[in-house]
């Protein structure tokens, strides 16, 4: 599940504007690759909309089936806004939505297997053919 968590103005190329909603999963530990401490964390993602601000606004707060996968990509420069470093990244996240699982079930007259054991035997232990 993902959590619509806000929503951003943007412009297209050609200068029109469309909203995109943030989505947030759910929380997931880390582990630190420089101090090897775990933090917790949530993945981001954004998902373009033909929604107004109005709705975007109230969709605040919304779960929806999915989820937040990492996606390879070409190289970018990032700035980190807490700490002001610049990196590369080579990945971005990506809202995905969940696929149903396809259950392999037999039909349904292939599950029934009957046991004579249920049926009354009329006082009888074998089964006697009447011919």
């Amino acid at each position: 599940m993902v959590t619509i968590i806000n929503y951003k103005e943007r412009n297209t190329e050609d200068g029109k504007s469309f909203f995109v909603l943030e989505v947030q999963s759910g929380i997931e530990m880390v582990q630190s690759q420089t101090t090897g401490k775990f933090y917790a964390t949530a993945r981001k993602a954004f998902l373009s909309s033909t929604f107004d601000e109005m709705t975007c606004k109230a969709l605040i707060g919304t779960q929806m089936p999915g989820t937040i996968v990492k996606e390879i990509c070409d190289a970018y420069e990032y700035v980190d806004q807490a700490t002001g470093e610049m990196v590369v990244l080579t990945h971005r996240y990506e809202y995905a939505q969940e696929q149903a699982v396809a259950v392999s079930q037999k039909p349904i007259f292939e599950n029934f297997t009957p046991s004579v054991d249920v049926f009354s035997k009329n006082g009888k232990h074998n089964y006697e053919p009447v011919n």
